[in-house]
């Protein structure tokens, strides 16, 4: 008997491992499975004599052939690739837009002042004029076009943010219940059945494919945890998240986690996995792109309808816009947002644009501390200092101002988001129709007496100040000034024997207005004052004026003059649209710090191509990165938990034996046991 059941034994034991075996060989594709080995153990020996024999074997146990530090290195690399390849994913496609000759703006950019040289080649030409419009709306267009893909860009995040988290959701729920059906198998085993623990880590292995998380197991449960330590799931226990709208901005989505009545933000914690990818891919380029395109497309509508409206039209008035007034009403109240939980009838900022060179591409946080004073703190964790909203003039602040936009008082804590360029992009757009009203012409012309006998020169002259196209009645009353207070005329005297020579200015009427000066033979820059006369030409009251420049040279007879008019019919003069040519290469568009003075139009669509190009090489090469080290961790991994084909066909060869060798052992006991009956 002890024979037979040393025999059956090792068939059991035998049988066992074949089925162990065969189980790996079926799920040799199943993913996450770890393969199993079977351990034996020999059973007790028996006393027969002086001597002990064994009694057979027992199959003591099946194991799970795998290894934590390896897995967790898998882990981690899952979800720095998959955080990578989201990243990647997105800003390709800006990437190809910007760059691209036929999408991006440079081409646009480069269309439309080249319309402005040859309008400018010949300024009383209404068809090249028409040409500029063209452009001009051409330019516009691209900009909204850029800005729309751009937008779509950002509610696709926040669709497929809702959707990962939908999937973060089933992946934890499975694991919680994993949990519970592992300690309702174990019990007070120390061992439990290893497809639930292969299912379970296989789960946290997809879940760091959407977010990065952690993993700690104690007592044979899982906590699972991302950021700084927000728990997923704990035991048996998962905490959802979803994807909501920003407090501070309703157009962003954010990722939130419910714990009962109490609901915590995690949008800056989260890193890591598809999620992290793609809120890292927002804040560190898509945003900034938004801003800086925005930016460009605000520094070119502003300086455009500046440099139009300093010089004068077809119709000797004074230049129109061609684009969009960059500070209009809808403009200004867009440019800011109340946080959720803001005090009833707090109302909003109105954010204007005071000089559009010194815009950076950042957002602001603005707090109010009491219903007059706020804080303001840029993106980049700057403080811009505490104002006041009872100063006039309100405070600049990197090229913008803030104004309560009057409906209702703030109160301590109330506080808004403010980005001043996000919507330039797209709020740009042509207005100018009338060929006719680009104004091409200087304003103010200067004539040399003819009788002159001298070698006298005078350069054309230009305001002292340029006009605020923005300055209101203001603006108006001096655009009249300087129609109807012109022409005033320069007279020499003869020269003097210290070698200088004076002149004087006389108004329209032959009044004396100025006095000075020059030294023959030299450049002399000259600033006239005129008192200003309303449209009937009476002197306006209050007394304003208005001061221009010229440059004389050679050396005037006694009594040469020159006359300073309005250049009414100054249908061929082109000396404004020489101006709006130069900021082709005119620096106008500032640093990304706001600092100002930073570079052209050009230029500065040049810098955000090259900027969003290098970000996507370094994402390119990240994702190379991160995809070498997930196939080694993941080889290494496998290395040791993998199903080996040809290593189970060899066990399985050996098994093969050993049972037909257990079959043996029975084989010889039956023939051991009926020989012994047959001699009895």
């Amino acid at each position: 008997m002890s024979l037979l059941n040393i025999g059956m034994s090792g068939l059991n034991a035998a049988q066992g491992s074949l089925s162990v075996l065969s189980n790996n060989i079926a799920n040799v594709n199943t993913p996450g499975y770890s393969r199993q080995q079977s351990a034996q153990s020999a059973n007790a020996s028996n006393q027969f004599g002086g001597v002990f024999i064994g009694s057979g074997t027992t199959l003591a146990d099946v194991r799970r052939v795998y290894n934590q530090y390896l897995d967790t290195a898998y882990q981690n690399s899952t979800s720095l690739n998959s955080d990578a390849k989201a990243y990647l994913d997105q800003i390709g496609a800006v990437d190809k837009t910007l760059s691209d000759k036929t999408t991006g703006m440079s081409s646009v950019l480069s269309a439309f002042f080249a319309s402005v040289q040859t309008a400018a080649a010949n300024p009383s030409d209404v068809s090249a004029r028409q040409v500029l419009l063209t452009s001009a709306q051409t330019l516009s267009n691209r900009f909204n076009a850029i800005s729309s893909q751009l937008n779509q860009q950002k509610e696709s995040i926040n669709g497929q943010l809702s959707t990962m988290s939908d999937q973060v959701n089933q992946l934890t729920s499975s694991i919680a219940s994993l949990n519970k059906q592992i300690a309702q198998v174990q019990g007070s085993s120390s061992n439990a059945p290893a497809n639930l623990l292969d299912a379970r880590t296989e789960a946290v292995r997809s879940l760091n494919e959407l977010v990065g998380v952690t993993a700690t197991e104690k007592n044979g449960q899982f906590s699972v945890t991302l950021g700084t330590g927000q728990a997923l799931v704990t035991g048996a226990t998962s905490n959802p998240i979803s994807a909501v709208p920003s407090k501070s901005d309703s157009s962003q989505y954010t990722i939130q986690m419910d714990m009962g009545t109490l609901s915590i933000d995690l949008g800056s914690v989260i890193s890591g996995g598809s999620i992290g990818g793609l809120l890292r891919y927002r804040s560190d380029a898509l945003m900034p792109a938004i801003n800086d395109l925005g930016r460009i497309a605000i520094a070119t509508a502003d300086t455009v309808n500046n440099q139009l409206g300093q010089g004068l039209d077809l119709n000797g008035e004074f230049g129109s816009s061609l684009f969009k007034d960059i500070n209009s009403a809808a403009a200004i109240a867009q440019r800011s947002q109340g946080t959720a939980g803001n005090s009833t009838g707090s109302g909003n900022l109105n954010v204007s644009i005071k000089d559009s060179s010194k815009l950076s591409t950042y957002d602001y946080n603005v707090t109010f501390t009491s219903g007059n004073q706020y804080n303001v703190v840029r993106s980049d964790g700057k403080s811009m200092g505490s104002f006041d909203t009872t100063t006039s003039p309100p405070p600049v602040i990197d090229g913008f101002t803030l104004a309560l936009d009057g409906k209702g008082p703030m109160s301590a804590g109330d506080s808004f988001k403010v980005s001043p360029t996000a919507s330039g992009a797209s709020n740009i757009g042509t207005e100018l129709t009338d060929a006719n009203k680009i104004a091409f012409a200087g304003p103010l012309a200067g004539d040399a007496s003819k009788t002159n006998q001298g070698t006298g020169t005078f350069t054309p002259p230009t305001l002292t100040v340029p006009l605020d196209i923005h300055g209101g009645a203001d603006t108006a009353q001096l655009r009249t000034g300087i129609e109807h207070s012109m022409p005033v005329k320069m007279v020499f005297d003869k020269p003097a024997a210290d070698g200088t020579q004076k002149y004087t200015v006389n108004d329209a009427q032959g009044n004396p207005i100025g006095t000075g000066s020059i030294i023959p033979g030299q450049g002399n820059k000259i600033t006239i004052n005129v008192p200003m006369r309303d449209a009937n030409g009476a002197l306006v009251v209050p007394a304003k004026s208005f001061s221009f420049d010229t440059t004389v040279g050679g050396s005037p007879a006694g009594g040469d003059s020159t006359t300073f008019s309005f250049n009414a019919s100054g249908s061929k003069d082109n000396r404004n649209a020489q101006e709006l040519l130069n900021l082709q290469t005119k620096a106008s568009v500032g640093l990304a710090d706001g600092s100002g003075g930073g570079v052209s139009l050009v230029a500065a669509n040049s810098r955000l191509v090259s900027q969003v190009g290098s970000k996507a090489s370094q994402a390119s090469v990240d994702n190379s990165a991160t995809g070498a080290l997930l196939t080694a961790n993941k080889a290494a991994r496998n290395s040791v938990s993998q199903v080996n084909l040809d290593e189970e066909a060899g066990d399985m060869i050996k098994f093969q034996q050993y049972y037909t060798a257990s079959s043996q052992i029975i084989k010889a006991a039956q023939e051991t046991f009926a020989t012994l009956i047959n001699s009895l």
